[in-house]
């Protein structure tokens, strides 16, 4: 019974000089990635046994041969059991970072679902009630005069219109976030598809007398699907427009960057507050100058640009913004063709 207290004693003392030292190198790495941590424990743990085993068989004054098959047999189990542990132990790091990750995309896109219904119910309480209060004003006969019924009618289509495309931006939105779009990627001339944003852009921008600005050479073709790409082009350019002042200049350029194309947009609309650019691709985001559909001429539910980010990662591809001197410059680099 004295032998094997002895033996118990002379392991747990080799155990804890090994596991006091581990404790001390985890304070030390306490910052580090939980795959290190998992690693360092993994290794501590099968050191004591070592050094447990090494020190009982020491202690029993075993020959030199003997004590050399006791520390291989200990070193062989060790291999194997770091080996295991290491595979399943980074597996498992791996299982608690991505939940962590997912974690926290589903509080962002939880918060974002919050802001958008709080968004759509601002931008749709407004028309609707202009609506309403004109359709009644139309019903009761309270506008009679020619000029003003006209007007009346216009505006109705006007507000309809906007409505319609908050909801087709809402649909869209709401493809990107379920992960149901399916793109057919073909080899797509970038040359066509800003020609047809800017005839699109055009006459909002000749109204405020802003300049559209884009090279005739250089266009390259680009890896996308058309239509998806088409609207990218289409919201960046008339983001641009309507945010940039009278007889301001809204410039678009291409060009190849190693293996991938790149797409610019620049306008002269002053500049974006620095707070506000990591925020600039979220949900029905739009900064407070931006809250009022009368300060953003042609302005909709603040879902452009989120539509644009998404469409973008779908192709594969990154979309960023940047202050400039005049203004703010999106840069979207998609793979080429």
């Amino acid at each position: 019974m004295r032998d094997l207290v002895l033996i118990f004693t002379l392991a747990l003392g080799a155990a804890l000089v090994v596991g006091l030292a581990g404790g001390l190198l985890l304070r030390l790495l306490r910052r580090s990635s939980i795959t290190v941590h998992l690693y360092v424990l993994l290794t501590v743990t099968v050191l004591a046994v070592v050094g447990g085993v090494a020190a009982v068989a020491k202690a029993m004054f075993l020959s030199r041969h003997d004590l050399e098959v006791v520390l291989i047999t200990v070193a062989a189990a060790a291999v194997v059991s770091l080996g295991i542990g290491g595979h399943f132990g980074h597996r498992l790091a791996r299982a608690a970072v991505w939940a962590g990750q997912a974690r926290a995309r589903e509080r962002h896109l939880e918060k974002g679902r919050r802001d958008l219904v709080a968004w759509v119910s601002h931008d749709l309480r407004t028309p609707l009630a202009g609506l309403r209060a004109m359709a009644e004003a139309l019903e009761d006969q309270v506008v009679r005069d020619p000029a003003t019924v006209a007007e009346y009618h216009r505006r109705i289509g006007v507000e309809t219109d906007r409505m319609t495309k908050l909801v087709d931006d809402l649909f869209e939105l709401s493809r990107i976030n379920a992960g149901a779009l399916r793109l057919s990627l073909a080899a797509v001339p970038l040359r066509d598809v800003v020609s047809d944003a800017l005839a699109a852009a055009a006459p909002l921008a000749d109204a405020r007398r802003i300049r559209l600005v884009a090279p005739e050479a250089g266009w390259p073709t680009v890896a996308a699907s058309e239509p998806e790409l088409a609207r990218v082009v289409a919201n960046l350019l008339l983001n641009a427009v309507r945010y940039t002042p009278d007889d301001g200049t809204v410039r678009i350029e291409a060009g190849h960057e190693r293996d991938a194309a790149w797409l610019s947009v620049a306008d002269t609309c002053g500049g974006i507050s620095p707070s506000d650019l990591p925020r600039l691709f979220d949900v029905a985001f739009r900064g407070e100058p931006a809250r009022s559909p009368g300060q953003s001429p042609g302005g909709a539910g603040g879902l452009g640009l989120a539509i644009v980010h998404g469409l973008v990662e779908a192709h594969g591809g990154k979309v960023d913004v940047h202050n400039t001197i005049e203004g703010c410059r999106f840069v979207v680099r998609l793979r080429t063709a």
